[in-house]
């Protein structure tokens, strides 16, 4: 009988505790994802947009949860123009890179959220890029009224994306492709 009423009043708590957590859609448009893409030749830059995303708040305002899908169709090179630029955003959209008509959206979900100084939170997050999660980590300021920014590598290799890599091909010389990739990330909220 303890046990039950242990249990009710445990699922009753987190009842109260959610009922008072607001969540708060990202806006898509003014929201945005920069990349950059590194070679031994040079880099390529670019962007992609969101599809959709929130992020969960406890009644005093503190980050308790949160999740990201990005629109894979929308890679976009902006470092190129004409047929450069159609060449690489096919080639990123092809399958030996993210595979887009098999997988059109990555999703970044977060899994562990610490409160650091100064509107800061480490979080550790699952990124799911071509049906592959790995665990992703990186600082998020949230120091500014409705933004939130970061910025962190991903190493594309850990999601099957092995084109141009020196860690799996030998002899690519100039050819060769990083296998980490930045994102700059900027929330509105």
């Amino acid at each position: 009988m303890k046990i039950k009423t242990l249990f009710l009043s445990l699922v009753t708590l987190c009842a109260v505790s959610l009922s008072y957590a607001q969540s708060k859609q990202i806006d898509v448009k003014k929201s945005s994802i920069e990349w950059t893409g590194k070679k031994v030749t040079g880099q390529h830059n670019g962007d992609i947009q969101f599809k959709s995303g929130l992020l969960k708040f406890s009644k005093g305002g503190i980050l308790i949860g949160g999740y990201f899908e990005v629109d894979m169709n929308t890679i976009n090179t902006l470092d190129l123009q004409g047929e450069h630029k159609q060449k690489l955003d096919g080639h990123l959209k092809a399958d030996d890179f993210f595979g887009v008509d098999k997988f059109p959206v990555a999703k970044i979900s977060f899994r562990k959220i610490k409160l650091l100084e100064n509107g800061n939170y480490e979080i550790t997050a699952n990124l799911k890029i071509k049906n592959t999660t790995k665990p992703v980590k990186f600082i998020l300021d949230m120091s500014e009224k409705d933004t939130a920014t970061t910025s962190f590598k991903i190493d594309r290799t850990k999601y099957g994306i092995k084109y141009g890599s020196g860690s799996f091909f030998d002899d690519l010389g100039d050819k060769t492709i990083d296998d980490e990739f930045e994102v700059k990330v900027n929330l509105a909220y």
